[in-house]
């Protein structure tokens, strides 16, 4: 008999001749064409033709196996209990590249909810061991002449994952989401992050979801071409939700080149909403994070969180909401970066419990 590798098995790919099996671990292989090996699940050269293949009303996962490759497609996970399992997790990746500024090819502007890499639309969606990201190279874009920037309204925004509406208990475990700013949007339902990296300089987790990160690598990234190189967070979370953003025994580390306390913890983002007295920042947003045992690096800065613009109810555009205004938090903050933060508030042990895993994501029996 043959000795198999540990990671060949585990990675669903036990090797006989001729033939690579992906069952029953897995229902649908995406592979290059030029990839001989055989297996004996279908298998697909597009993430979306996978999907498809996904029962409408599944009640139980549809996994499918992410071989190695870079698969450049805007995909949508629109079908119950879709499972995607990289076999590498630096090499299997899942890209295209779109932001804000840029034209698509509808002749318009992108505009940031378009740019997403992957949207999730169904509950019960996982990810493991692999990359998802935005292939925008924002710092270089921001860095020629005339280049995009924030402030001119369609800018380097350009998302890699985004949890829509009808998006609940999704879950992603050692998985790379990668951008440069405005990385991950988890914007609906509840979610879990598991041993991730998300990587990006401004707002780069964003949204109006519950999500649970835990022992997840936070990495900001330099930006040179602004006056500060960022902020981790911008929730936007309804005021009748009680949690946000959670991060539990993460590690905010920094990139080359980011600077000392350049970075916020996170800033309160307030879209706006349209009432029978005018279009202004929706007061039902009122921002949700916290961040509890976490090693931070010395690119935090020592106010720790900051103020967002949002338009007024008096039609001003630049209306601050302050920190002091929604709901920031940390507790037992560790490494070059932790401090006494000036803004925001330190939790009690008692508060800090509180905020568990259980109770962020309450109602999901996460196995």
């Amino acid at each position: 008999m043959t000795m198999v590798s540990r990671r060949a098995v585990t990675a669903g790919l036990l090797l006989i001749p001729g033939m690579a099996s992906a069952a029953p671990r897995y229902d649908a292989v995406l592979k290059r064409p030029d990839d001989p090996r055989r297996f004996s699940a279908p298998t697909y050269d597009r993430l979306s033709a996978a999907v498809a293949a996904a029962p409408k009303d599944g009640a139980r996962p549809f996994k499918i196996l992410v071989t190695r490759g870079v698969w450049d497609e805007q995909g949508v996970i629109d079908k119950p209990f879709v499972h995607l399992v990289g076999e590498d997790r630096q090499a299997s990746i899942i890209s295209h590249l779109a932001a804000s500024g840029l034209i698509a090819p509808d002749g318009k502007r992108w505009g940031t909810f378009r740019t997403p890499t992957l949207f999730v639309r169904a509950p019960d969606f996982a990810a493991r061991n692999l990359t998802i990201r935005n292939a925008f190279d924002g710092l270089a874009e921001m860095s020629k002449p005339g280049g995009l920037h924030s402030h001119d309204g369609g800018g380097p925004q350009a998302v890699a994952l985004m949890l829509d509406k009808g998006s609940d208990r999704a879950r992603l475990s050692e998985v790379d989401i990668l951008s440069y700013q405005d990385t991950l949007f988890p914007d609906a339902g509840r979610s879990l992050f598991e041993r991730c990296l998300i990587a990006g300089s401004y707002d780069f987790i964003f949204g109006a979801g519950r999500a649970f990160f835990r022992d997840c690598e936070i990495r900001s990234l330099p930006r040179p071409v602004d006056p500060v190189d960022g902020y981790v967070v911008a929730p936007s979370t309804p005021i009748d939700k009680p949690f946000g953003f959670v991060f539990k025994d993460c590690r905010l580390t920094k990139a080359p080149g980011t600077a000392r306390h350049s970075v916020y913890l996170g800033r309160p983002w307030r879209p706006s909403g349209v009432f029978p007295d005018g279009r202004y920042g929706d007061p039902k947003y009122v921002a949700a994070a916290a961040f509890i045992d976490c090693w931070m690096d010395d690119h935090v800065a020592p106010e720790g969180w900051t103020k967002m613009w949002y338009t007024g109810k008096d039609g001003n555009p630049r209306t601050m909401l302050q920190p002091e205004s929604v709901r920031f938090s940390q507790f037992g903050s560790g490494g070059p970066g932790a401090a006494a933060f000036r803004r925001g508030r330190t939790l009690t042990a008692a508060e800090a419990k509180g905020m568990s895993q259980r109770a962020v994501l309450a109602g999901w029996n996460v196995r």
